[in-house]
């Protein structure tokens, strides 16, 4: 990242909006966005195959599902924030990754502009091309500032986004199955 392009931009931005950048209240605000936006853009130019190479031998292929996996992400068309639960599924062949690798995937991917639909995705591919797993299931809700806080202005509001790879292209049973776990 280059933070002097982040502090200047910070700079325009309060001047654009009619404030005065030499209050005392904005003197360090520069600075700060600077050091959020490393923090909240960390995923940038990176994938999950270092996070996801670490994994363990198993004997089956039964189903694997991490729910309630909180995220906060950043909306490319506003850089406003948009937030929610992650839902991982898949199955294995015959190895599985640490439980905490999977929520480690969505964090990486959501420390980016992002559309949470491509954040669906990217997790969901993550998962068959560093696992090699016979199918991944990913289920998204989210809640997106810019409808909240401006715009439409619905608090509340979700949207959920799913991808199926592999054997849940195939198996709507399976699918139902997960979904009725994710709700349970």
């Amino acid at each position: 990242m280059d933070r002097e392009k982040i502090l200047a931009g910070a700079k325009l931005i309060l001047e654009g909006i009619g404030e005065d950048v030499n209050r005392e209240g904005l003197l360090e605000t520069p600075d700060r966005i600077a050091r959020m936006y490393e923090e909240i853009f960390g995923g940038l130019g990176k994938d999950a195959r270092e996070i996801l190479s670490k994994t363990f031998e198993v004997d089956n292929d039964d189903l694997v599902i991490e729910k309630d996996i909180t995220f906060f992400s950043m909306c490319e068309h506003h850089i406003i924030p948009f937030y929610g639960k992650a839902h991982i599924a898949y199955i294995p062949n015959g190895r599985v990754a640490g439980l905490s690798k999977l929520a480690r995937t969505v964090e990486l991917y959501s420390k980016k502009p992002q559309l949470q639909e491509r954040l669906t995705s990217e997790i969901a591919d993550a998962i068959m091309d560093n696992l090699d797993a016979k199918g991944a299931m990913v289920v998204i809700e989210g809640e997106h500032m810019c409808m909240t806080m401006r715009g439409v202005k619905k608090p509340g509001a979700k949207t959920i986004t799913t991808t199926y790879r592999g054997i849940f292209k195939e198996d709507l049973n399976l699918r139902k199955e997960v979904l009725g776990l994710i709700k349970s």
